[in-house]
C-alpha cells in the first residue's frame, strides 16, 4: 500500500472561464498522481472504465470516468484490495465507495494546505 500517492478532486484548468468535459489521458494522469500506464491498465481490469477515443485512439476522461477511476485508485492503493477486491467493492457498494474516496480526497487536499501553511509560520 503507498501511502505517498495523493488522491486529489484537482481537474486541469478550465479553458477561457469555460468548464472542460473531456480530460486528456496526460491531464487525467497528472490529476491522479499515476502514470498514464495505470490509466490503461485499469481500462483493461474494470469494465466500468471507458474512455471515449478519437479515430486515432486517443483517450478522453469525463469527469464521471475520473470520479470512477479517483475510486479505483482509492480502493486499491489507500484501501489495499488486490484489483479482485477492488472489482467486488464496485459492483456491491459503488456509491458508498466512491464518496468515500471523494472524502479522503478532500481530506488529503485539507492536509496538504495545513502542511504548507505551517511551514510559512
Amino acid at each position: 500500500m503507498e501511502e505517498n500517492t495523493p488522491i486529489t478532486n484537482e481537474l486541469p484548468e478550465s479553458i477561457a472561464g469555460q468548464e472542460k468535459i473531456w480530460y486528456g489521458i496526460g491531464e487525467t494522469a497528472e490529476a491522479l498522481g499515476v502514470p498514464a500506464s495505470t490509466l490503461r491498465f485499469w481500462e483493461k481490469e474494470f469494465s466500468m472504465v471507458r474512455p471515449r477515443k478519437n479515430g486515432k485512439g486517443d483517450r478522453f476522461y469525463s469527469k464521471n470516468d475520473i470520479a470512477i477511476l479517483r475510486t479505483i485508485q482509492y480502493l486499491t492503493k489507500v484501501k489495499g484490495y488486490t484489483l479482485q477486491g477492488a472489482k467486488t467493492a464496485l459492483k456491491n457498494n459503488f456509491m458508498k465507495e466512491a464518496e468515500t474516496a471523494a472524502i479522503v480526497s478532500t481530506l488529503t487536499q485539507i492536509k496538504e494546505k495545513l502542511l504548507e501553511i505551517k511551514k510559512l509560520l
